[in-house]
């Protein structure tokens, strides 16, 4: 049976809010398929507005790789502004998809992909208008299997309430494979209802579904242990990691955004995965083993990308683009191949010891020469020990020299601030960095013209890093420290004005701590903030801390515990963490040894290029890392008559 658009009832809406345009649908390259053809409907959803979500590459690949199979539909939906909020409710209009304004009730899955956790109440936003009940329990048959993914899934915990399931690692397998499950019950009926259902994908021991665990709490307010409630449902969830990145060339039809977005280029990752081994990085931890794409896969997706869409930049995106091992022949050969077209490319910000001048010429040939951004991530080299940023400060000064004496004028340095260990100091030496930056770069360009902004943000505890342990810095020590910070920058008579400074208060990243290591008590909090208005929590005119923090102390305090807690307190070696029975591969001894090596000051190599540390990821998700050489070169297109 088919199912109505509801663009009628929205139509008439458009004019009276803001932006309309990311409503409408109908972007290049995105897909429709007649509802009746189709037995499994998946409704992809980015927890944030249509300019933050269209690009991200997550629900791109996905929408794709899920489009491309018989019988299955993806469509996209994003969150509504408070402006159309206001007028749905209103009017009833519910949450829509902006393919073909479908219902989101309608489909069969609610796929949500969370890059980070202050996109929350966006989702408890989305079920309401939609229709579905906030709380899985109160859910029936019809209502969809609402899925979490994404970064923020490997601790789904704090919104195990409001999610019917949660996949963590790499999505394109996962839902292949999970489409098959509901499509086998769908046509045997709906056998044993929406329990059976997810109880199939629970025994693959590859979907988490909170509702068959139990969480059992010390007197004192810790975990005391965490066990399924029903039989076959395994002990620990394991993430998905996909290989051979040339088998999963998405998205090959990249969309093209009808409204202005945060990103205005096609993108291709080059490489997933990181072994860096910085002890702050989430990213870097989860996504392991590094699995290189080649680079003749890197080009046959940027001939094809750039032919479906038209844009005139492309993104080469990992976690750390420069340490491709063919990254230099990569940038030549598509600079090389674009040169005639005037293609530029870009990275984004590049580690200290992989930048090279070379690169950075074959990076800017055919595009605007921008600023360059670099990330030393501590002020001193005692704090970069302890986050095992292996980058010395001379090795900073000597590559911008080289930036500024080919006639680069911007640098951003990127930093944060209430690391552990970290004290006044740690941070005031990013004033004295960002100084003999400035020195040496006046000093090789011949000129006083140049600028080096200082960019700082709060660091976040993360689960599955070996800081998951660590106290965080109050938001009151943050902003004190950044103010002294400040202060230093300005006071500088000779060097002051040549440095920008940009800091994000304490106050979001005490939130955003509270949610990313929290249990299943702070959903209380989470339902509370949004039923107080908290929406769009990452947009700094809509985030209110004042509201968290009310809402946090009145939903806590029957448990006992609070917002320190969760964010100021630090956890000890026998503490059973909220995200322990979800496996990423990490040998948990291993995370803590390296947690006590961070107390010590001592640095781990990249494992890449030396034996093998031990993180237990390899062996326990029957992974390898993979990378080149592959001794390929990219050459020029040439035109078959």
């Amino acid at each position: 049976m088919s199912v109505d658009s509801v663009f009628p009832q929205l139509e008439a809406l458009l004019p009276h809010v803001q932006k309309p345009i990311q409503y409408v649908g109908g972007e290049l390259n995105s897909t429709v398929k007649p509802w009746e053809s189709c037995d499994v409907r998946w409704a992809l959803m980015y927890p944030d507005a249509y300019e933050v979500g269209l690009p991200n590459q997550g629900v791109q690949i996905l929408y794709e790789v899920l489009n491309e199979q018989e019988g299955v539909l993806a469509e996209r939906t994003y969150s509504v502004w408070p402006d159309l909020e206001a007028l749905m409710r209103e009017h009833g209009v519910p949450q829509f998809t902006v393919d073909s304004h479908r219902p989101v009730k309608a489909f069969d899955v609610l796929g949500v992909s969370f890059s980070t956790e202050l996109g929350y109440t966006n989702l408890l936003t989305a079920l309401d208008l939609a229709g579905v009940p906030l709380e899985a329990k109160d859910r029936g048959l019809d209502d969809p299997i609402v899925l979490a993914g994404g970064h923020a899934a490997f601790n789904p915990e704090p919104i195990a309430d409001f999610i019917d399931a949660a996949v963590i690692g790499d999505g394109e397998q996962a839902v292949l494979d999970m489409t098959k499950i509901i499509r086998d019950w769908k046509a045997e009926g709906r056998p044993g209802g929406r329990e059976e259902v997810l109880l199939r994908l629970a025994k693959t021991g590859a979907v988490y579904i909170p509702g068959f665990y139990d969480v059992e709490y010390l007197p004192d307010g810790r975990i005391g242990r965490v066990v399924p409630n029903r039989s076959g449902v395994p002990w620990r969830v394991s993430k998905h990691t996909v290989m051979d990145l040339d088998e999963w060339p998405y998205p090959k039809q990249p969309l093209v955004p009808l409204a202005e977005t945060v990103h205005e280029r096609m993108s291709v990752e080059i490489f997933r995965g990181c072994t860096r081994g910085c002890r702050f990085c989430q990213a870097g931890m989860i996504t392991r083993p590094v699995r290189e794409r080649s680079i003749t896969g890197i080009g046959d997706m940027v001939e094809k990308g750039l032919k479906a869409t038209g844009f005139e930049e492309v993104g080469l995106l990992s976690l750390s683009s420069a340490d491709h091992s063919e990254i230099g022949d990569i940038a030549k050969g598509l600079a090389d191949r674009y040169e005639e077209d005037k293609i530029g490319l870009s990275l984004p910000s590049t580690r200290v010891d992989a930048f090279n001048i070379d690169l950075a010429n074959e990076l800017t040939r055919n595009g605007r020469r921008s600023g360059l951004t670099f990330a030393p991530e501590g002020g001193s080299e005692r704090i970069r020990k302890v986050i095992n940023k292996m980058v010395s400060e001379d090795d900073l000064i000597r590559t911008v020299a080289t930036a500024y004496g080919n006639g680069w004028r911007q640098v951003k340095l990127y930093f944060m601030c209430g690391l552990p260990t970290e004290t006044d100091e740690d941070v005031l030496q990013i004033a004295d960095m960002a100084t003999k930056v400035i020195a040496k770069g006046r000093e090789v360009s011949k000129s006083n013209d140049i600028r080096c902004t200082v960019s700082i943000g709060g660091f976040v505890p993360k689960p599955h890093t070996p800081f998951q342990w660590a106290p965080q810095l109050s938001a009151e020590e943050t902003d004190a420290r950044l103010e002294k910070l400040r202060d230093k920058i300005r006071g500088d008579k000779k060097y002051g004005r040549s440095i920008g400074f940009r800091y994000h208060d304490g106050k979001p990243g005490i939130v955003e701590g509270l949610l990313s290591r929290g249990d299943r008590r702070i959903g209380a909090v989470i339902r509370a903030v949004y039923e107080d208005g908290g929406r769009f929590d990452g947009w700094r005119e809509h985030f209110s801390y004042d509201r968290w923090m009310q809402c946090a102390e009145k939903a806590l305090a029957p448990y006992g515990v609070d917002v320190d807690w969760y964010t100021t307190r630090e956890r000890t070696y026998e503490e059973v963490l909220p995200w322990d029975h979800l496996d990423s591969g990490l040998d948990k001894d291993w995370l803590w040894e390296d947690w006590q090596d961070a107390l010590d000051e001592t640095e781990v190599e990249d494992c890449r290029w030396t034996p093998c540390f031990d993180c237990g990821v390899c062996p326990a998700m029957d992974t390898q890392i993979q990378i080149g050489p592959t001794g390929k070169k990219l050459l020029p297109l040439t035109v078959v008559k």
